[in-house]
């Protein structure tokens, strides 16, 4: 008998339960990846996304390849090409490791059930998460809303376990299914947008351990600092390989106990596993409130006056707003398919409280443009910042683009590097340009409005404005 293994959001090796059990099995595995962008519903992958994805399916093929395997690639509805396997294969068994999105659930379920009554046997894994969502809920079974003692309740649960090894080899099957080749899936853009995403980022489990290693080594213990200054290496940028499963939470939590022992670990350490449960909370959201990714978690946001500015939101994606560091998140996102998290907080805050532009705007730009886009974690954070979700700051917080910039890119090196044309300027006048002397601004080679534009908001009376609308919000609120 043979055993399918469907790959998902899991492109990995090690500490993969599908892929282990099925290896456990001792019959031929088929490792199988199927394309198929029209069963995710509304949220079909982003630009972003497909580069990363053709990158990571070429890696696990390889990594399959090195022990006597190899990847079969298809292309389609899930549930028809799994049942065209099953019967190619004579297989008897399909295994996969859960996803948590709404609607790939019910799909899920509904193969599940298919299956079952073709008389194939079919296991789900968790490989993505320390805990199950429901796993993670308050005492009367009731989900969490607030992050603290979400973690408090996981920390007393433990987190995660002994990652399981990378197989040493794979049983094959007496013959191959016919499978198609990564490159015909067309992920690559057409267009030149993502050619530097390369110098960035290495796609697949070998980037995903070098990342680990160089966070362990360099930059964790200082993280509570370090997270917050987009110009330095401070972040693991782990997200895209998490994302895609090219390395799991369970391996890198280990990794930290490795590394610091089961003890009280030093700030930093603590912080950033803190971040890893913050990434649990986002799924256990999601799972439990599955409109989030397009509906406010608090229902009387469905109501506020948001504003339908396509010129404003078209100069927002482009990092043409006239305030540096908004424009330089904006900027770098474009150019390598990320963003600082320091600087998603500020860009989202300009975005939905400046600009009165709805969260669900960013949510998409951002979907289409990260390489770590992941329906939970974008659904949190947008909610997070636009006050509406859970445990979300207060929508009268507005983070001011200059204070943010002059405090958390002091000497400008950030805004410098991705706002070239007033890189000029120096500190005092690098995150508010349009108040630098004329004649500073004409040696600099500056015209604003021209070589970099004017700010297209007045920040204080954004402020106010948002603020305004926040209250009236609240007056409804309190008249009912």
């Amino acid at each position: 008998m043979t055993t399918l293994v469907w790959f998902r959001h899991d492109l990995r090796l090690a500490d993969n339960p599908a892929l282990q059990a099925a290896i456990a099995a001792r019959e031929p595995v088929v490792p199988v990846y199927i394309y198929s962008p029209d069963d995710e519903g509304d949220w079909p992958p982003g630009g972003a996304t497909k580069w990363w994805l053709h990158h990571s399916l070429l890696s696990l093929d390889q990594e399959l390849s090195k022990r006597g395997s190899r990847l079969v690639v298809r292309a389609g509805g899930a549930e028809a090409i799994l049942r065209e396997l099953v019967l190619e294969c004579g297989a008897k068994r399909v295994m996969w490791n859960r996803r948590y999105e709404p609607g790939i659930r019910e799909r899920d379920a509904k193969i599940k059930e298919q299956l079952r009554g073709d008389g194939i046997a079919v296991e789900s894994f968790n490989s993505a998460l320390l805990r199950e969502p429901w796993e993670g809920c308050k005492a009367d079974g009731s989900p969490y809303q607030v992050y603290t003692p979400f973690q408090k309740n996981l920390a007393v649960k433990g987190y995660g376990s002994e990652p399981l090894a990378a197989p040493r080899a794979l049983t094959n099957p007496p013959k191959w299914p016919n499978s198609e080749a990564v490159p015909s899936l067309e992920l690559l853009p057409t267009v030149p947008w993502a050619n530097r995403f390369p110098e960035y980022w290495n796609p697949g489990g070998t980037g995903a351990e070098r990342n680990l290693e160089r966070f362990l080594e360099q930059a964790i213990t200082e993280y509570g600092d370090g997270r917050n200054l987009p110009a330095q290496p401070g972040t693991s940028r782990l997200s895209p390989h998490l994302h895609f499963g090219e390395i799991s939470p369970n391996q890198v939590v280990a990794a930290v106990r490795s590394r610091f022992g089961k003890g009280k670990y030093p700030a930093g350490v603590e912080i950033y596993v803190k971040e890893i449960i913050w990434r649990e909370f986002a799924y256990h959201l999601l799972y439990h409130f599955q409109d989030t990714p397009t509906v406010p978690l608090r229902k009387d946001f469905l109501k506020f006056p948001w504003a339908k500015d396509r010129k404003l939101l078209g100069a927002w994606q482009k990092g043409m707003t006239g305030y540096p560091i908004v424009d330089a998140g904006m900027r770098e996102l474009w150019a390598t398919g990320w963003m600082h998290n320091r600087v998603r907080m500020i860009v989202g805050s300009f975005l939905v409280k400046d600009l009165l532009i709805p969260w669900q705007e960013g949510a998409r730009w951002f979907w289409d443009t990260l390489v770590d886009a992941d329906l939970a974690s974008n659904t949190l954070g947008w909610q997070w910042v636009a006050g509406c979700g859970a445990d979300a700051a207060p929508y009268f917080r507005v983070f001011n683009p200059i204070l943010q910039g002059e405090k958390f890119d002091p000497h400008g090196d950030y805004v410098r590097r991705w706002v070239p044309e007033i890189s000029t300027l120096s500190n005092k006048w690098i995150h508010r340009p349009w108040e630098a002397p004329v004649e500073m601004l004409r040696t600099a080679g500056i015209t604003l409005g021209e070589s970099y534009p004017e700010p297209i908001v007045d920040h204080g009376n954004a402020r106010d404005a948002a603020l305004e609308a926040y209250a009236e919000l609240k007056a409804a609120k309190a008249a009912k």
